[in-house]
């Protein structure tokens, strides 16, 4: 005799110990090919603004939530997306949708610094701010120069 698990109860209790995590980030140029970066209170390095994926809610939809929230950015018109990557430094199980916006507005600018945010602008792509993380500088890369494409972010 065997014991037929319920399927539903095995699908939660897997979500729970093997749950995917499912976050954004994006990258957006202005005119003189200048990138929005910025600078988290919780975490060290400049990075694109982004972050993670509510439930029920599409990346794309995050993407521009994000973007609103964390630079007063609102999109006109699609974000791209550019890839999906492991980001192994949180878990073995976290992903990043990368995507790149190319019609948008700035509707205001984010009063820094706040809980969130230390820092934030535009930057000459041949002036990164000090302490660039190599994740940010790799996609650039990838995105203006046709850098080989990383599957980890």
């Amino acid at each position: 005799m065997y014991f037929r698990f319920p399927l539903g109860l095995y699908l939660r209790l897997r979500r729970i110990s093997h749950g995917v995590t499912l976050g954004v980030r994006a990258a957006i140029f202005d005119n003189q090919r200048h990138v929005f970066l910025l600078e988290h209170t919780y975490t060290a390095g400049w990075h694109f603004p982004g972050g993670g994926v509510d439930p029920g809610e599409s990346a794309a939809d995050a993407v521009e939530r994000e973007l609103g929230e964390e630079a007063g950015i609102a999109l006109t018109g699609p974000a791209d997306l550019f890839g999906i990557y492991v980001n192994a430094r949180l878990s073995r199980r976290d992903h990043v949708a990368f995507y790149v916006c190319r019609h948008w507005r700035q509707d205001h600018r984010p009063k820094v610094p706040n809980m969130e945010i230390r820092a934030c602008g535009f930057f000459p792509l041949d002036a990164l701010p000090l302490g660039t993380t190599d994740a940010t500088r790799q996609r650039l890369a990838e995105v203006l120069d046709g850098a080989t494409r990383l599957a980890t972010w």
